[in-house]
């Protein structure tokens, strides 16, 4: 699949119109049929970035945001790499966890849980470019659904 193009708004509340419209408000699934939520508060942590490399998000990134309908792509893509997620504090991988790649060194990271109807969803955690850590990334285990299930009890 081709990359999307960048997205071109006109300011910081036309991407936070578009996310609100395209994930927040829509149905999102993954290339599996897995049902993705976003919440408007991701928007603050997946488009902005800390000036004082502080941990401290305090300045809207039109880089990070541009970057913004690669989300999709990236999990509706089949032919998209999924790893497990790193738990840093446990210092393990979890294969409740992903993250998906497509487009070049842009990630996304989900987060999977069961429903009480036993029905497997995730939550959308972030995106970023991985410029820095995507050579770890990849030497990550491959994420896989009936692992994930088998996590949660499903």
């Amino acid at each position: 699949m081709a990359l999307p193009p960048f997205l071109e708004l006109a300011d910081e509340a036309a991407y936070q119109q578009h996310f609100t419209n395209t994930y927040v408000r829509a149905d999102v699934r993954t290339h599996h049929g897995i049902r993705v939520h976003f919440k408007a508060s991701h928007f603050g942590h997946a488009f902005f970035e800390s000036t004082q490399r502080n941990g401290v998000k305090d300045q809207f990134s039109q880089d990070r945001s541009q970057r913004m309908d690669w989300i999709l792509h990236t999990l509706r893509d089949p032919e998209a790499d999924w790893y497990q997620g790193w738990i840093r504090a446990k210092k393990i991988y979890d294969t409740t966890r992903s993250v998906a790649v497509a487009c070049g060194d842009f990630v996304v990271v989900l987060k999977f849980r069961a429903r009480k109807d036993g029905q497997v969803v995730a939550d959308f955690v972030t995106c970023y470019f991985a410029d820095n850590s995507i050579g770890k990334i990849r030497q990550s285990p491959l994420w896989d659904l009936e692992d994930c299930k088998n996590a949660l009890g499903v």
